[in-house]
């Protein structure tokens, strides 16, 4: 069973541009783990380079979330604006430190567990979950 586009962005609480933009950023991101996997990137950070598009998708993301928000305070809606930029960021914070500790983990840098490595997509999905409990 697949979700349609509608479910999907009133359980992620993302809009269609930003699921565009980490569909394109996932896309770049296969495209250099295999070149990765196949020793094409033999750079000391190859794995840094491999995950640059996710990062370069989250900031991309931030700053629309945050040109959102300021469009919403100009136009009057207060209170949403502030629970969906508060959402947008803390999903985005969330993705940030999992795909950093992933990063790290990967390249020999930290000494993380891989609970801690996952810790903060656990709490994402927990907060989906609620999210998509309030919605039905």
């Amino acid at each position: 069973m697949f979700f349609t586009l509608n479910e999907l962005v009133q359980w992620l609480g993302l809009t269609v541009f930003e699921i565009w933009i980490n569909l394109l950023a996932i896309t770049l991101f296969t495209i250099l783990l295999a070149l990765h996997v196949e020793d094409v990137l033999t750079d000391a950070r190859a794995w840094w380079i491999v995950f640059a598009p996710l990062f370069a998708g989250d900031g991309l993301n931030a700053y629309f979330c945050t040109i959102v928000f300021i469009r919403m305070q100009l136009e009057g809606a207060y209170k949403v604006a502030l629970f969906r930029a508060s959402w947008s960021f803390l999903f985005l914070v969330l993705l940030f430190v999992f795909k950093f500790l992933l990063c790290q983990k990967l390249s020999g840098q930290g000494n993380h567990d891989y609970a801690e490595v996952l810790a903060p997509i656990f709490i994402l999905l927990q907060l989906i979950m609620v999210r998509a409990c309030q919605m039905h």
